[in-house]
């Protein structure tokens, strides 16, 4: 890096008459770092960013690129300029696009619209992306920016564009792994997430392991469905609740064992709004009904709802636990509190099942309701 100062009339000087890429290079490096550092008086700035204007159509490529470099981070530079650098051949542009404060969103916009995919990847990665801008680069169809966007964690992306890009590309590894591992994300985006790459998942099994398609597909349901009460337990509004189990209904997903996971991991919440859809019942209606102190209610509304007669016993037992039983607060509550409730259900069967945890008595009470029903 050259060392910067005023700007001097040679500075200016070999600008205009050395013919040499390298030697103007090194003097804009100079002239730019003046600027960065705060080092030019009013004066001596607004002649820089004359010059400035003049070099960003210099002929050589690297006097641009250098000036590109070296004015990136600059604060309170002139957006024409920036722009000008932003709108040049990719080598010169990318650095100017990823960091540059100066440029707007519509600046942006325009980037993205008359761009190569080279500068659209570089407006992806800034460090902050606004959700306009965002959806712009979901709307270009680019696998590799879109995957570059769902990569950066400053991108602020809306659920509808999370829903185009899955519409898209929803079987592309590519996109929907650096998707997967975002830090937040819609519950119901991740509910079809979680089913596209179980989906993936299936076709490898059968394919690779001389796995029938209905053991795989039983492989991936369970899967599943712990994954999404995985989701369900780390908190979500009532708001997102309603809309992922309209989202599982809608899909065939809501399935009496999810509905009885989320029960056995506490989520009585959950629990009631399922009931509720499945039965097209008020979810008022449906609290009451499942409170009856006779048990009567729930029995009614499970065989409204069709759901098997063994998992309506475990449901008893569990809102009976979980009526009886709060969360201590301490770390591990929640595991603690499950743990609860699956030994006071198993107890309470350990006569006619074995096993240590629940999802072997869902599986085991699965295949006792499929050899009543044969």
């Amino acid at each position: 890096m050259v060392n910067s100062g005023s700007l001097s009339p040679a500075d200016v000087e070999r600008l205009l008459t050395d013919r040499s890429a390298e030697v103007r290079a090194e003097t804009v490096e100079k002239i730019a770092g003046g600027l960065g550092d705060d080092g030019f008086n009013p004066t001596e700035r607004r002649e820089a960013e004359e010059i400035f204007r003049l070099l960003v159509n210099d002929a050589e490529i690297l006097v641009r690129q250098t000036l590109a470099e070296t004015l990136k981070t600059v604060p309170d530079l002139p957006n024409d300029i920036a722009k000008t650098l932003a709108s040049d051949v990719a080598d010169v542009a990318t650095p100017m696009i990823s960091f540059s404060e100066a440029l707007s969103d519509d600046d942006l916009f325009e980037i993205i619209s008359s761009k190569s995919d080279l500068h659209q990847a570089a407006v992806a990665s800034r460090v902050v992306v606004s959700e306009a801008v965002s959806e712009k680069l979901a709307e270009t169809g680019n696998e590799d920016v879109v995957a570059t966007l769902m990569s950066n964690e400053g991108a602020e992306i809306s659920e509808d564009t999370f829903e185009k890009v899955l519409d898209q590309f929803g079987d592309s590894e590519k996109v929907n792994a650096p998707m997967a591992h975002r830090s937040t994300l819609p519950i119901t985006v991740t509910e079809r997430l979680v089913t596209m790459v179980s989906d993936k998942l299936r076709d490898h099994l059968v394919s690779h392991h001389e796995m029938s398609p209905s053991m795989a597909t039983d492989i991936i349901l369970e899967s599943r469905e712990k994954t999404m009460i995985g989701f369900i337990k780390d908190g979500a509004s009532h708001a997102d609740l309603i809309s992922l189990i309209d989202q599982l209904y809608d899909n065939g997903r809501l399935t009496p064992t999810i509905i009885l996971r989320a029960l056995c991991v506490g989520d009585v919440d959950f629990f009631e709004t399922a009931m509720a859809k499945y039965s097209d019942i008020a979810v008022a209606n449906v609290h009451i009904l499942v409170n009856d102190a006779g048990g009567e209610g729930l029995k009614q509304l499970c065989k409204k709802s069709h759901i098997p007669g063994g998992l309506h016993e475990i449901m008893k037992v569990g809102l009976e636990v979980a009526n009886e039983l709060d969360f201590d607060g301490a770390p591990g509550d929640r595991e603690r509190y499950r743990n609860q409730v699956i030994e006071r259900v198993l107890t309470h069967f350990e006569d006619q099942f074995d096993g240590d945890n629940v999802d072997y008595l869902i599986a085991k009470l699965g295949s006792s309701h499929e050899a009543e029903a044969a």
